[in-house]
């Protein structure tokens, strides 16, 4: 007899269909690792979740892309809240709990606005070739200054920063190339970003690459735009270090999948959040 399952696409940090980044959410019941990979592999999104049980949370959440498993994946969170929401699981709580790879994740929940948690890393100046990278991605040397190092978290994202939207708009990477420098100097993707928006009541605008991942670029990314406070911190873009502060970031509008993720970073706690809307395309039956 086949094993049935809702399954659902969701559009996260967006309200609009078919913008934001798309993720695949499902129930994690009785599926084998295999068999969850080969799930992600047929609907092809930058991520699917799995949602379980948990002694240790409200939910067990896992992620995958459609080559690897990932320890962390925002707008893939945003998306389970979203699902979980709609088939009334949440009902009147204002938090869920979810024990991740990353560990046990809080997501509170509002009315109009679903948030997570997200581990603060640590980072480091990065000491690879900044001058392969920057042409492995087809960057205009011009636009990157020299005094703004390059900054390395713990998870293998490498930030870069650039000084215009027009940068990021002409970027045109080569991906093999990047995977091969990635693998070279110990990175696994690569948040290229500027303080140019364009709305702007926004504070930085980025674009995300992975083909680590087997995913070239991906549209909104919640595990890159909340830590990108932290490195705006570092690199004196923002100096309010004691005081509680949120940005809204954007992505996804150069490649037609215009996304905003609202970050903000509580000092005295030492906590990171990201929080942003989302929104259903289809709701579909999974059988195996």
């Amino acid at each position: 007899m086949k094993r049935k399952s809702v399954i659902f696409q969701i559009d996260a940090f967006t309200e609009i269909p078919f913008k934001g980044n798309p993720a695949g959410v499902t129930f994690a019941s009785n599926l084998t690792d295999e068999e969850m990979q080969l799930i992600a592999r047929e609907m092809n999104l930058s991520e699917t979740a799995f949602i379980g049980t948990s002694e240790n949370a409200d939910y067990k959440l896992r992620w995958f892309t459609p080559t690897h498993e990932v320890p962390l994946c925002g707008h893939a969170t945003i998306a389970s809240l979203h699902f979980l929401n709609e088939l009334d699981k949440i009902q009147k709580r204002n938090k869920i709990t979810f024990e991740t790879l990353s560990g046990v994740l809080n997501c509170p929940v509002t009315s109009d606005e679903y948030s997570m948690q997200i581990p603060i890393l640590s980072m480091e100046e990065f000491d690879g070739c900044n001058e392969e990278i920057i042409e492995s991605l087809g960057l205009e040397r011009t636009a990157v200054d020299d005094k703004i190092p390059f900054i390395l978290l713990e998870n293998d994202y490498l930030y870069i920063y650039a000084d215009s939207l027009k940068a990021l708009k002409e970027t045109a990477p080569n991906f093999s190339l990047v995977k091969i420098l990635g693998e070279k100097y110990g990175f696994k993707a690569i948040c290229l970003f500027t303080l140019e928006t364009f709305d702007t009541e926004n504070f930085a605008h980025s674009r995300f690459f992975t083909p680590y991942y087997g995913i070239d670029e991906d549209p909104v990314t919640g595990s890159a735009n909340g830590p990108l406070m932290l490195v705006l911190e570092k690199l004196n873009f923002i100096k309010e270090p004691h005081k509680t502060v949120t940005k809204i970031f954007e992505q996804g509008d150069i490649i037609n999948r215009r996304g905003r993720v609202k970050v903000t970073h509580y000092p005295e706690t030492n906590e990171l959040y990201i929080g942003g809307k989302a929104v259903t395309i289809i709701k579909g039956e999974l059988f195996l």
